[in-house]
C-alpha cells in the first residue's frame, strides 16, 4: 500500500492555489486541534512553531519560509531592503524577547475581555513577524485557536481570512496604526471583523450541514454493508477533501479494487469528481461540492 505521506504528495500535484491553501489550512487545523484536544497541549510558542510548520509545509510562499522555524534574520515588509521598506519588524534578539512577552500575555489572568485579547494577540504577532514567510496565515489560525481555547468558541471555526482580504488596504492601515499606537482604531477594526465573519461562519456551517445529510442520505440507499464502509470514507473526506485510491485504500481497508469499487459509487452518486478527466494513471479525486463552499466564502485565502 502507498505510504499516506507519498499518496498526499501525489495529490497535491497541480492542485489550484485557492484549493491548496484550504487543504493546508484544513490539515493545520486539524493537527492542532487534535494536539489541544488529544494531547493538551498549551497555547505556546512551540504550539505557534507547529501550526506554522503545518500550514507552510510545501505551500505556497513567495520565498523560503523554513516551516515550523522562527527567522534568525532580519526580515522586512515592502522595498528592497530594510532602509525603504514600509515597515520593519524587530531584530532577532528584540523579537525573541517579545515573543516571550506575547507567551505570557496569552496566559495572564487579565481583565481585557476575550475577543478583544484576540485582537490585541493577533496585532502583536504580525508586529513581532517571527517567520520568513507564512506570518498572516499562522497570525490568523491564532486568533480561531485563541477564541477556542477561551471558550469564547464552541469549536475552532472562525476565521477571520476573509475580511482581512475583503478589506485589505484598511487591514494593513489599521495594523500600520496599532504600531503607531492607535490600538483603539484596530480594537474597533477587528470587533466588526469579528461580527461580519460570525454571521458568514454559521452560514457555511449551515451549507457544510446540509451537504453532509444530503450525501448521507445517498450513501444509505446502499446496502448495510457497502454503506458503512462508504459512511467512513466520506466523514473522512471533511478532514481530506482531495484523495486518490491509496487514500480511500488506507481509511476503508479494502483491497485496491475495492476502493476503486467506492470511488465510483462516490463518482456516480455525485460525491467525487475527477481532479483531472484527461489523467490516466495516478487519478485523484475531489469532494468538489465541499471544496466550493470554503473557496466561495473565501476562507483559508492569504
Amino acid at each position: 500500500m502507498v505510504d499516506a505521506i507519498e499518496a498526499e504528495v501525489k495529490i497535491k500535484e497541480s492542485i489550484p492555489k485557492d484549493v491548496d491553501d484550504i487543504l493546508h489550512y484544513i490539515k493545520a487545523l486539524n493537527y492542532g486541534i487534535k494536539r489541544v484536544m488529544e494531547d493538551n497541549f498549551p497555547m505556546s510558542l512551540r504550539f505557534v512553531r507547529e501550526l506554522h510548520r503545518e500550514l507552510m509545509d510545501k505551500a505556497r510562499s513567495t520565498h523560503f519560509s523554513d516551516p515550523g522555524e522562527f527567522r534568525k534574520s532580519q526580515n522586512w515588509i515592502g522595498g528592497t531592503r530594510p532602509d525603504n521598506a514600509g515597515f520593519v519588524p524587530p531584530p532577532v534578539p528584540e523579537m525573541n524577547a517579545a515573543l516571550q512577552d506575547l507567551e505570557k500575555f496569552i496566559h495572564v489572568e487579565d481583565m481585557v475581555p476575550v475577543v478583544i485579547k484576540a485582537g490585541l494577540v493577533h496585532a502583536q504577532f504580525e508586529t513581532i513577524h517571527p517567520f520568513l514567510d507564512g506570518n498572516g496565515r499562522t497570525g490568523r489560525m491564532l486568533i480561531t485557536f485563541f477564541l477556542w481555547k477561551e471558550n469564547f468558541l464552541e469549536k475552532p471555526v472562525l476565521f477571520l481570512s476573509a475580511f482581512f482580504k475583503k478589506h485589505q488596504q484598511l487591514y494593513y492601515e489599521k495594523l500600520s496604526g496599532y504600531h503607531a499606537g492607535k490600538v483603539g482604531e484596530w480594537t474597533n477594526f477587528f470587533l466588526d471583523g469579528v461580527i461580519e465573519i460570525a454571521h458568514e461562519a454559521i452560514h457555511v456551517a449551515d451549507q457544510v450541514t446540509a451537504l453532509r445529510e444530503k450525501d448521507m442520505m445517498k450513501i444509505q440507499q446502499l446496502g448495510k454493508r457497502a454503506a458503512e464502509s462508504a459512511t467512513k470514507v466520506l466523514l473522512n473526506l471533511y478532514g481530506q477533501p482531495i484523495v486518490n485510491t491509496a487514500l480511500v485504500q488506507q481509511w476503508s481497508g479494502f483491497t485496491r479494487a475495492g476502493a476503486m469499487r467506492v470511488i465510483d459509487r462516490f463518482i456516480q452518486m455525485g460525491i467525487l469528481t475527477k481532479k483531472d478527466r484527461d489523467e490516466k494513471y495516478g487519478q485523484s479525486y475531489m469532494y468538489k461540492k465541499y471544496l466550493d463552499i470554503f473557496i466561495n466564502s473565501g476562507e483559508a485565502k492569504r
